[in-house]
């Protein structure tokens, strides 16, 4: 060692200040130590945030002021016309309505874009085809493996009000997956049409629970609660379930399953005793089987659910409305709103309780990826 030098302790792998440094690619190249950093970074509100990693040789880096985008408001609901009809502008109208994604209740913006709500933005489409004289039926394009379980009954009850007030036939037309609370969503159409190569199904429901507690001791974070009552903290991510909690929860998980299968039954009538037994496990299932089970009417495209809503409305040709943002051009019938990724979706590190769609809650989703329900998943 070199005199006057000075030896500074190395950022233990797994550790906060080496997850930070491997982030911002500061190591010394062939040494394996990281660099010490002090960088000060200032947002637009002027707050200050210092960190300080040490590893060997001094570096010291002038401030960075980083000033963010204001959000761009993508606008109001407006209608499109992605299918000309025989006479354009002379007849009555199909009105197309798409459903995509994660249905959680909570915008899926980003630092650059106001996101929409799934469930306010369905609300507007069926309000702005409902005050629309000219539009005959709906077709509910739905490309979703559900969400939250509020969020999707919301939805589901919101297109039964729908169908109340407005006197409208609505078809759904499901894509690649509507399973779960997306396929809830369906069942209170009038009719639906599968694609072929589309999966559906899906009654269930799931408590996303994760257990935190090995992941937490890596980064050195310690859990240490103040309660009152033995258990407000039921389901904590920074413990495993005990045998009384998961009892609890299975019950709550039993119940709002029920509550999924009674709201089928009562749109899908046709589904008989043994048609619920074949998917009483929660399985998803192929369109074609799918159809044998009574979950749908008939498989079929996109235009072939449109002709359904034009029968139904008794409108043939008639034009296609798509109804989207201002902000978010539509050119054809399968347009759908783009969804910016999030913040976190930029930054490979997530903490316990920062990420309010991770929190523990109900599902009503084929949950195939545990990282499935945040925000803009698509």
């Amino acid at each position: 060692m070199r005199h006057g030098s000075t030896r500074h302790a190395r950022p233990r792998p797994g550790s906060l200040a080496w997850m930070l440094a491997s982030l911002l690619g500061l190591t010394a190249a062939g040494c394996g130590h990281a660099l010490p950093i002090a960088a000060t970074f200032r947002g637009h509100t002027g707050v200050t945030a210092d960190a300080n990693l040490r590893g060997g040789v001094d570096i010291r880096l002038p401030p960075v002021e980083v000033k963010l985008p204001v959000a761009a408001d993508p606008g109001e609901m407006i209608a499109t016309v992605v299918r000309a009809g025989p006479s354009p502008g002379s007849g009555r109208r199909i009105a197309l309505v798409d459903v995509d994604g994660v249905l959680l209740n909570q915008n899926q913006g980003s630092l650059y874009a106001v996101g929409d709500n799934p469930l306010a933005s369905l609300r507007d489409k069926l309000e702005a085809a409902a005050r629309d004289p000219s539009v005959g039926a709906v077709v509910l394009r739905i490309n979703s493996p559900g969400g939250s379980v509020t969020a999707c009954d919301v939805m589901a009850e919101e297109l039964r009000r729908f169908r109340a007030e407005a006197k409208k036939p609505v078809v759904a037309c499901l894509m690649d997956v509507a399973a779960s609370g997306a396929y809830l969503l369906a069942a209170e159409s009038d009719r639906i049409v599968a694609h072929p190569t589309g999966l559906t199904g899906g009654l269930g429901a799931v408590f996303n629970h994760y257990n935190l507690q090995d992941a937490m001791a890596q980064l050195n974070l310690v859990a240490d609660p103040v309660k009152a009552g033995e258990r407000i903290d039921m389901g904590t991510v920074i413990a495993p379930l005990d045998d009384d909690t998961r009892k609890m929860l299975q019950a709550m998980a039993d119940a709002y399953r029920e509550h999924l299968h009674r709201r089928v039954r009562q749109r899908r009538p046709g589904m008989t005793d043994r048609d619920f037994q074949a998917v009483a496990d929660g399985r998803v299932v192929l369109a074609s089987q799918a159809v044998a089970l009574h979950l749908v009417d008939r498989l079929g495209y996109l235009h072939d659910a449109i002709a359904e809503a034009e029968r139904q409305a008794g409108c043939p040709g008639a034009e296609v409305l798509l109804y989207h943002r201002a902000g978010y051009p539509a050119h054809s019938l399968y347009a759908i709103s783009p969804s910016p990724a999030p913040l976190s979706e930029a930054i490979p590190m997530s903490y316990p309780g920062l990420d309010r769609s991770r929190l523990p809650t109900f599902l009503y989703l084929w949950q195939s990826d545990p990282t499935l329900p945040r925000p803009g998943a698509r």
